[in-house]
C-alpha cells in the first residue's frame, strides 16, 4: 500500500460482515495506523457473496481489488495486479488458483464443480478464478447492474466482458482463526452457483422428454406381455421420478425468479457503525 500510495489515492475498505468478534475494535486499530481505512458492517450476516455485492454499491474509485483477511490470497500480488493493469491496459486481473493447500479429494471436486459450470453455464466462466481481482470502475459499475437475490461475483465478471488477464499462484492455508465454511456451505455455494449462471436444469426435462417416454412405453408393453405388480410399480417410479424432478427445478428457479422481482436490497448496512469512504 505504501508502494502504491505513490502513485495512487489508497484506500483500505473492510467489510465487517455482522461480525460477533474483536473485528471491529481491530478495524479501528488499523485506522489508526493508516487514516484512509474505512469498514462497511453490515447489519446482519448475509453471506459472502451478497457482502461483496453491497460493499460495491457503497464505494468508488478507479481501481478496486477484493482480498479476503486471512491471508490465503497473498497481499503482495496486488502489485503484480496494477502493474499488469498499467503496463497492459486490462480492465480485469485477477489470480488464478494453480494449486491450493487442501487434500487433494476437495481439490479434485472444486475443479470438477467449475469444469462441469462451464460446460453447462449460459454464459462463460473463468476457470480457477475466485473474487481475488482486480477490477475497473467499468467493470464494478457493470456487477452491480445486476439484480440477483443470490449475486455470484465470479461469474458476473466473465458474464460483463471486459479484458482480462491471469496471474497463476498457489492459494495458502489461512494464518489465523478456524473457517466455517464447510462440506455444507460448499454445496449451498454450489448450487447458487448453479442458479446463478445456468439454466440447464430448467432445459434439462426437455431433453429427458424422449427417453421417458421410451421407458415408460416399455414397461406399459412388458406389462401387458407380463402382467404383474413389478412391471406396474416401475412404471409408476418412472413416471413420478422425472414428474418430481421437473417439480423441483422448476421451483427453485420460479422461488428465484420470485425473489429476484422483489427487488429487496441484499444488505442493509449498519451506518451507526459503518465508517464510509466519501
Amino acid at each position: 500500500m505504501a508502494e502504491l500510495s505513490r502513485r495512487y489515492d489508497v484506500e483500505l475498505v473492510f467489510l465487517d460482515n455482522a461480525s460477533t468478534d474483536a473485528t471491529y475494535e481491530r478495524i479501528l486499530e488499523v485506522r489508526r495506523d493508516w487514516p484512509s481505512t474505512y469498514v462497511i458492517v453490515n447489519s446482519r450476516n448475509v453471506g459472502y457473496q451478497r457482502s461483496l455485492a453491497g460493499a460495491l454499491q457503497n464505494v468508488s474509485g478507479d481501481l478496486f481489488v477484493f482480498i479476503d483477511v486471512d491471508c490465503e490470497d497473498p497481499p503482495e500480488m496486488i502489485a503484480d495486479f496494477v502493474r499488469r493493469h498499467e503496463e497492459g491496459g486490462y480492465d480485469v486481473v485477477y489470480g488464478q488458483r494453480a494449486d491450493r493447500d487442501e487434500p487433494q479429494i476437495i481439490k479434485f471436486a472444486r475443479k470438477m464443480f467449475y469444469r462441469l459450470l462451464r460446460v453447462f453455464a449460459d454464459e462463460e466462466i473463468i476457470l480457477d478464478m475466485a473474487e481475488f481481482a482486480l477490477f475497473t470502475d467499468e467493470v464494478r459499475a457493470a456487477i452491480v447492474r445486476e439484480n440477483s437475490s443470490y449475486p455470484f461475483i465470479r461469474a458476473s465478471i466473465g458474464r460483463v466482458g471486459f479484458r482480462r488477464f491471469a496471474i497463476p499462484y498457489k492459494r495458502q492455508r489461512r494464518i489465523a482463526g478456524e473457517s466455517n465454511y464447510n462440506l455444507l456451505s460448499m454445496s449451498i455455494f454450489a448450487v447458487g452457483g448453479i442458479l446463478s449462471s445456468s439454466t440447464f436444469f430448467l432445459r434439462l426435462p426437455i431433453y429427458l422428454f424422449p427417453f421417458w417416454i421410451v421407458a415408460l412405453c416399455a414397461t406399459g408393453v412388458l406389462y401387458v406381455r407380463d402382467p404383474g405388480p413389478i412391471w406396474a410399480v416401475c412404471g409408476a417410479l418412472i413416471f413420478a421420478i422425472y414428474i418430481g424432478f421437473v417439480l423441483a427445478f422448476t421451483a427453485l428457479y420460479v422461488a428465484r425468479t420470485y425473489k429476484n422481482g422483489l427487488g429487496r436490497p441484499n444488505v442493509y448496512i449498519d451506518h451507526r457503525k459503518s465508517i464510509l469512504p466519501e
